[in-house]
């Protein structure tokens, strides 16, 4: 290992896993990042590989590579090249990214570079060439910014493969074929002969025809070729294939196949982990030999003989079989062949497969394969499934879904259960055999955690979007198994009902939206995106401000709420979305909506109807949502089990309502909002133009904000932490501004509108006057909470209306000028009486202890002035009123 890099993976693996250093030899006691236990170990001197050393528990095995990626990232960045050393960068590369020893391939390779015009960003390469004049380069500096292109060919390969420039030894007696050259070069330096095809559709006719002439010539036998192909579909279907042309051209072939394992592995990272040795590869040569079997007899014959167990379940051709030998049968037909038990020479292959064939069986026990690909669990819940793939024979297409524990334990479930996901899967084993087959599909097998929502997860750093993922600014499409890789981290959600069609292709996308969006709805267009752009990184904000604040989007119907509303969530990848209504949802429905999503806005709409007195639209309260603010959940459930846990998941979103009139609410809901009102007024020809222009701008050319926002998230942050204590202290030392949550609120706006700039191509002229209009937004919130509720508003109106409306108090019953008591129901009387509208009572008894006004007082008992003036002139005999009434007492407004 070279000196620097080994100091600085030193300086991490002690600082990370806290090792011991008393043995010169080895690093000990590492805390294992797997199973948490003090058994990890690495070599002192080359700390390449680290181990656990619970080999029967745990066994966990982690390249540096895994563990700190950015020291294998931009080689012409850390090793610049110089007149002296004009390969320094191609050497680092070879050297310590693929662990080469780069003295004996002088010559090989030379230093080159590449130039992406449309991304318009380049990188340092290892150059190689091939026949024909053709090259092929790999990109050494940050390859992943080139998307799935991590090299490049020029000229044409078809036919040919590379070997080194030192020729195949003449006398090998087999060859590896294998795809890449960084394989080929890994068995070479394992003492193995190999070449690379390039490519695993690339079949060498014209390389094996030059090679089959230069045996001929040096009268030397042909050389075993051994189809050492990548793992995976592609790679075993060619796999069988060229063995087939390889052995009809008259070349003694067989394959090698790299095992397969809870982490998937290439032949370079197989010699990196020093696993090309003798017994390791006759292991892979085995696993070659089953892949190419011509039936499911053969495979299961080399099987037995390879593990010689009695019986057992195999696959063979998207099959499930079941093998089984009958050792009676086989000492017999041993026997009548001419051996036994007491023989000294080992018997003959061909009479030990005859007698196997006599004495074995293979039945077929479903038209399909069922693969166990991982365990996933939602913990919290205690909820678990098994993932499993489900392959055919046929041409359809794998399906995949999940099996519970109680399904994968009885014969029957299992069938059941099997024949619902897989259309014409029929399973016929018994118990016993099902149970074999999970034994050996389960033990060990790969876990994925599970998260009930899409969007950030705050626990991984990580967004799930879909088909694709984000960490650390770098994005990862969802693998073949259905979860999202990071390293020792494997993720998914489990949440199906949100879909997603992101478009990560970032040269489709069309930026002109800006331009319609500001048109159309200017300001409140910005500042409504801003709020958007801001719940992509809430959760982040949270952790530091505690709090995120809620978006109000209201004005007269026609006024554009809808289109703007539809077209950001066109942004995120959602088409033809707008949100939800509270009101006609239950609880329950309300609280798994608010926790489905993350860093993504949580839209309700049109929950303006909380005065109607249909009962079945009373259940929804504003007041519900008051905990959002901080994250913090907003509905508890009980967890299904014999405990006492409950389930309180966090609100991980942002809350954005839209709908015709103001929210009716609790002071500290009108707090946590910020509020932008649409009209109609401003409509012009242009703005109609424009909002149509966003209805109709199709969803591929604008769904990669998303992508492209959160690829920002470091740099987004970072600006954010910087401008929002400065407006902050702009918007408290603004006079019209008072209260703490709405300058925070408001503040936090005027950050984000800042941060737009770095992910769209607003001017600055744009963005101030987005900002100036925050401020006059944050001062209309303050005088909102400063007047009274709506609804304690028209109860004063009555009161106002009957008191004035005769010379003697009506309904006030208080004898004291300095207060007013009120007794509601006798109000509701009289209001009915005089055609005047009360709130509802239930509803107005909520607001009226918080009106600002007239000071709340109490409920308190009163000598009733009303009912006194009524018993005095009712006269002797007549109905009397009682002298004391129960009433809400208010002071009088000064």
């Amino acid at each position: 290992m070279n000196l620097q890099l080994r100091e600085e993976v030193v300086s991490r693996l002690l600082r990370d896993f806290d090792f011991k250093t008393n043995n010169r030899e080895f690093f000990q006691q590492g805390r294992c990042p797997d199973c948490g236990k003090k058994e990890l170990y690495a070599p002192a001197e080359s700390p390449w590989v680290v181990r656990c050393g619970r080999m029967n528990k745990c066994a966990a095995e982690i390249h540096i590579k895994d563990l700190y990626p950015e020291l294998f990232e931009s080689w012409s960045d850390r090793y610049k090249p110089t007149p002296k050393s004009p390969t320094a960068s191609a050497d680092a590369y070879l050297r310590d990214g693929r662990s080469f020893d780069i003295s004996k391939l002088k010559g090989w390779y030379t230093q080159g570079s590449y130039y992406c015009t449309e991304r318009k960003i380049g990188t340092a390469t290892v150059k190689f060439e091939l026949p024909n004049g053709a090259s092929w380069e790999r990109f050494i500096d940050k390859p992943q910014r080139f998307g799935k292109m991590k090299a490049n060919f020029v000229g044409k390969y078809k036919g040919q493969w590379w070997q080194p420039p030192t020729g195949i030894p003449e006398d090998a007696k087999e060859i590896w074929l294998t795809e890449g050259i960084f394989d080929a070069i890994s068995l070479i330096q394992s003492g193995i002969p190999a070449v690379s095809l390039m490519s695993c559709y690339n079949y060498p006719t014209d390389a094996l025809d030059a090679l089959e002439k230069a045996c001929k010539k040096q009268g030397r036998e042909l050389p075993t070729l051994v189809f050492a192909l990548d793992d995976g579909p592609a790679g075993e279907s060619f796999t069988r294939k060229f063995v087939n042309y390889a052995r009809k051209a008259g070349f003694p072939a067989t394959a090698a196949q790299p095992p397969k394992g809870k982490v998937k592995l290439d032949w370079n990272e197989l010699f990196q982990r020093d696993r090309l040795n003798r017994k390791n590869l006759d292991e892979y040569l085995y696993l070659g030999s089953l892949l190419i079997a011509k039936n499911a007899t053969e495979k299961a014959r080399l099987m037995h003989q390879k593990t010689q167990q009695k019986e057992f379940p195999f696959r063979f051709d998207n099959r499930l079989f079941w093998f089984k030998i009958d050792y009676d049968r086989y000492v017999k037909a041993m026997n009548r062949l001419g051996w036994d038990a007491d023989d000294t020479k080992e018997a003959s292959e061909e009479d030990i497969d005859n007698a196997l064939k006599e004495s074995s069986s293979v039945v077929e026990l479903a038209a399909c394969y069922p693969e166990a690909l991982y365990y996933q669990a939602h913990e919290v819940t205690d909820e678990s499934w098994y993932y499993f793939r489900v392959s055919f024979p046929h041409d359809n297409a794998p399906i995949k879904n999940t099996f519970s524990g109680g399904q994968l334990s009885s014969a029957s479930e299992f069938k059941k259960r099997i024949m619902g996901v897989a259309p014409g899967a029929v399973f016929t084993g018994s118990s016993g055999q099902l149970d074999r087959l999970m034994k050996q599909q389960l033990y060990d097998i790969k876990r994925v955690q599970g998260i009930d929502f899409v969007g950030y997860s705050k626990e991984h750093g990580i967004y799930i979007l879909g088909d694709v993922a984000i960490k650390d600014g770098r994005a990862k499409p969802m693998n073949d198994e259905d979860f999202f890789e990071f390293g020792k981290t494997n993720i998914k959600t489990l949440n199906k009902s949100i879909p997603f069609n992101i478009n990560t292709d970032l040269k489709e996308h069309n930026s002109e939206w800006e331009n319609h969006l500001y048109t159309g709805f200017k300001e409140t267009g910005l500042i409504s995106l801003a709020f958007w752009f801001g719940s992509f990184f809430a959760e982040q904000i949270r952790a530091t401000d505690k709090s995120f604040p809620f978006l109000e989007l209201i004005g007269e119907p026609g006024s554009g709420k809808s289109t703007l509303i539809e077209f950001m969530w066109m942004l995120c990848g959602r088409a033809a979305e707008e949100g939800f209504d509270p009101v006609k949802s239950t609880a329950a429905a309300r609280a798994r909506k608010l926790s489905q999503v993350a860093n993504l806005p949580t839209v309700l709409i049109e929950a303006d109807r909380g005065d109607e007195k249909d009962a079945k639209q009373k259940g929804f309260d504003w007041d519900e949502l008051k905990t959002a603010y901080n994250g913090r959940s907003n509905r508890s459930r009980g967890v299904k089990n014999a405990g006492n846990e409950t389930y309180d998941p966090p609100f991980r979103s942002s809350i954005v309502i839209s709908q015709n009139a103001e929210v009716q609410a609790s002071q500290a809901i009108l707090e946590r909002i910020i509020q932008i009102k649409t009209s109609r007024k401003g409509h012009t020809s242009e703005t109609q133009e424009a909002a149509m222009a966003l209805e109709n701008m199709p969803i591929e050319e604008v769904s990669g904000w998303v992508f492209k926002c959160v690829l920002a998230e470091k740099q987004v942050l970072e600006l954010y932490y910087e401008k929002f204590p400065h407006y902050k202290k702009e918007l408290e030392a603004n006079d019209s501004v008072k209260t703490a949550r709405i300058i925070k609120n408001h503040a936090q706006i005027m950050a984000l509108l800042d941060c737009l700039q770095l992910v769209t191509g607003y001017k600055n002229s744009q963005i101030e006057a987005a900002k100036e209009m925050v401020v006059e937004l944050a001062g209309q919130r303050q005088q909102a909470i400063s007047a009274d509720h709506t609804l304690v508003q028209q109860f004063w109106d009555v009161y106002d209306y009957l008191e004035d409306k005769f010379d003697h108090p009506i309904v006030n019953h208080s004898s004291d000028d300095s207060l007013i008591a009120v007794n509601l129901n006798h109000m509701e009387e009289e209001a009915s009486e005089h055609r005047q509208k009360l709130p509802l009572l239930a509803d107005l008894k909520k607001h009226l202890k918080a009106c600002k006004s007239r000071k709340f007082v109490g409920i308190k008992t009163v000598r009733s002035a009303v009912n006194d003036r009524f018993n005095k002139t009712s006269g002797p005999g007549g109905t009397k009123k009682p002298a004391s009434v129960k009433c809400w007492v208010f002071r009088r407004e000064m």
